[in-house]
């Protein structure tokens, strides 16, 4: 991952002109960025964030122009990870221009972040996208007028068509190469204005390389990033003695708070262009669709279909995939890759151990990756592109709250139950660290497929389906009283939820695919390189007899307080590579220790024995994969931190699991 500084310093050296993007998430940003660059696109993050931008080059006439897409946001505050970074993308990268790209739906709200930009002096190119769909509606919107207003040009476009995006860069073109000569004349109320003058006049003998009037306006809304900026100045306190005189007279005249007073402002300006330049809207059956899934009584019902059928498709489509991936690699890949090992390392310990990562680590990468994480990014692409996701985020939102967080939490926190690794990578539609920690902390408690094998194959089997139901209820139960103590015990609150309807329409298949392999390449080149190494180190401990040295200092947990043979706490060692591994390595380390009547488990393990195990394995630290993007997604200590967190939580519940079953005899 590169810093935001290199990469965009490289992208400077390397281009003609630069190019920013910005929109909010829902408006088809990342459609008109993957049509214009293609694949070779970078990200880049600033150190302490997690929100990237992707960063890519492309060729238009005999120009090289780099173009940096800005995270998705509705605003460029400092109040969330993704308006923070959105804006320090922008003035880092002192672009030659700005592409803002407008829901035509919905203008008023659109309009917003484009007075922002506006305000900070930056050269801007409206692209009024999903114009058919307006068009659907019946909004007409004066594209001439709109250009007048604002001062910049308006290019019609269609995102998942590709149409208009030859013009609108043409037109980014044309405004970069006429950078210096660029006014814009958009004000707001007379009093505002005469009091950003006053500041601006203060602040006329320095330079903090931003432009005055911007620098007067995010002063007065009390950005704290620019305040601190100007307080390390010689005369910063004087300057700022004077925001809050301007500010305190402000708050005098209109009776509020003076950033919410600009706040007021710039949507009431958004609000009367938007009137000037569109017709009314007219009801489609979008809007229908839209009425039928937002409300509880439609709504539930049909959101628990869909989540069956996602569910459905990742358990048992995965399942099936995954296991005949197994068995083809086995086939013909395993015995290429032994051979080749053995041949050059010898069959002693160090080839085995290669063995291990080689063979049996890069397959269990790809037994996760290929069928749960890969159908699970088509699936998330598809549902986005058909525009329900907005639906299950509003219909969500109350029940999310409980947790500290908000609508568009629930599809990470579902997708958990088919694999974690992708559930986690979704939590990046959140907007705070906090909201991150608490969404994934509750995704690696949730049984994913793999634990699931483990419950059905250890305790429905050999126990019953009763007591495996029974595991489900009390990790649920986990999951919510988590939550609700995560909400508790966390700094801050929930952002709450901000975002517009966005149009249901058919699904492209082209852009499905490539918003899919954008984020499955992440699992790739982040996740695999870890799983691979994690299984070369479980190699040599296995192959060296190291291993079971481990056994003694685990005895006290594993035999004294959960009850359980000391060979399952070396399973559940094994499990951190792919926790059905945990059953499969459960009986063959039993063989090797009992003989060969220990593949039935009933015959060293007791009923009571096999649920606490099951218990443990679904609770306890999640598998290498998902702790490689825990670290990648939240950083090592927080990841480090989850990771001592469910170990903890695991033991204590795996504990008084045995001990209530031992002691009522339940079991």
């Amino acid at each position: 991952m590169l810093s935001c500084h290199g990469a965009l310093k490289n992208l400077k050296g390397k281009t003609d002109l630069t190019f920013v993007l910005a929109g909010n998430p829902n408006v088809g940003k990342s459609s008109i960025f993957n049509r214009l660059t293609g694949m070779g696109v970078v990200t880049a993050n600033y150190p302490g964030k997690t929100v990237e931008l992707n960063i890519a080059a492309t060729n238009f006439k005999d120009l090289r122009i780099g173009i940096i897409d800005l995270p998705g946001s509705y605003a460029l505050g400092a109040v969330s990870e993704d308006q923070w970074v959105a804006r320090r993308g922008v003035l880092d990268s002192d672009p030659d221009a700005a592409i803002m790209i407008l829901d035509a739906t919905n203008l008023a709200r659109n309009l917003f972040m484009t007075l922002q930009f506006i305000d900070l002096g930056i050269p801007i190119v409206i692209a009024l996208n999903l114009i058919d769909e307006a068009e659907k509606r019946n909004i007409m919107i004066n594209t001439k007028e709109l250009s007048a207003l604002l001062g910049v040009p308006v290019v019609k476009t269609i995102a998942t068509t590709g149409r208009g995006l030859d013009e609108l860069i043409q037109e980014a073109v044309n405004v970069a190469r006429k950078k210096a000569e660029i006014k814009y004349e958009v004000r707001y109320g007379c009093d505002i204005e005469t009091s950003i003058q006053k500041l601006r006049d203060v602040l006329v003998p320095y330079d903090f390389g931003i432009n005055n009037r911007a620098l007067a306006i995010l002063l007065l809304e009390d950005d704290q990033e620019f305040i601190e900026l100007v307080r390390k100045h010689v005369n910063g306190n004087l300057i700022l003695d004077d925001v809050k005189k301007i500010s305190a007279e402000i708050e005098r005249n209109h009776g509020e708070k003076t950033q919410l007073r600009i706040s007021r402002e710039r949507h009431g300006l958004a609000g009367s262009i938007a009137s000037q330049v569109q017709s009314d809207v007219k009801s489609i059956g979008s809007d229908k669709i839209w009425a039928y899934t937002t409300s509880p009584f439609t709504g539930i019902p049909l959101l628990i279909i869909i989540i069956g059928v996602i569910f459905a498709f990742l358990f048992f489509g995965g399942n099936f995939l995954s296991s005949a991936f197994s068995d083809l690699w086995a086939t013909f890949v395993s015995p290429v890759i032994d051979s080749a090992v053995f041949s050059i390392f010898g069959s002693g310990h160090l080839g085995k151990t290669f063995v291990w990562g080689f063979d049996a680590g890069i397959l269990a990468a790809l037994a996760v990756g290929i069928p749960y994480v890969l159908t699970f990014y088509f699936l998330l692409a598809f549902l986005e592109d058909t525009g329900y996701l907005n639906s299950v985020a509003f219909l969500t939102d109350r029940l999310m709250h409980k947790f500290g967080l908000h609508g568009r939490a629930i599809i990470p926190l579902v997708a958990g139950a088919g694999c974690n690794v992708p559930a986690i990578i979704g939590t990046r539609v959140l907007t705070t660290m906090r909201e991150r920690v608490i969404a994934s902390t509750l995704i690696t408690l949730i049984p994913c497929s793999a634990r699931t094998a483990v419950i059905l194959g250890a305790v429905s089997l050999f126990v019953g389906w009763k007591p495996a139901i029974a595991i489900y209820i009390i990790v649920l139960a986990l999951v919510f009283l988590v939550g609700i103590g995560l909400n508790r015990v966390m700094p801050g609150s929930s952002t709450g939820l901000v975002m517009e309807m966005f149009p249901f329409r058919a699904p492209i298949l082209s852009n499905i695919f490539k918003k899919t392999w954008q984020r499955f390449k992440d699992f790739i080149f982040v996740a695999f390189p870890i799983v691979v190494v994690g299984s070369l180190v479980l190699g040599g401990l296995y192959e060296t007899g190291y291993l079971w040295k481990l056994a003694a200092p685990l005895s006290p947990v594993v035999e004294g307080w959960l009850g359980l043979p000391a060979v399952a706490g070396l399973t559940l060692i094994f499990a951190i590579l792919r926790k059905e591994l945990a059953l499969q390595l459960l009986v063959t380390l039993a063989i090797v220790q009992y003989g060969g009547g220990a593949r039935n488990l009933l015959l060293f393990m007791s009923p009571a024995q096999l649920f606490v195990y099951a218990l443990v394995n679904t609770i306890y630290i999640p598998c290498v994969a998902t702790i490689a993007v825990l670290g990648r997604e939240l950083g090592w200590g927080r990841a480090g931190g989850i990771m001592a967190f469910t170990i903890t939580l695991a033991i204590i519940i795996g504990g008084l699991a045995s001990h209530i079953i031992g002691y009522f005899h339940l079991l």
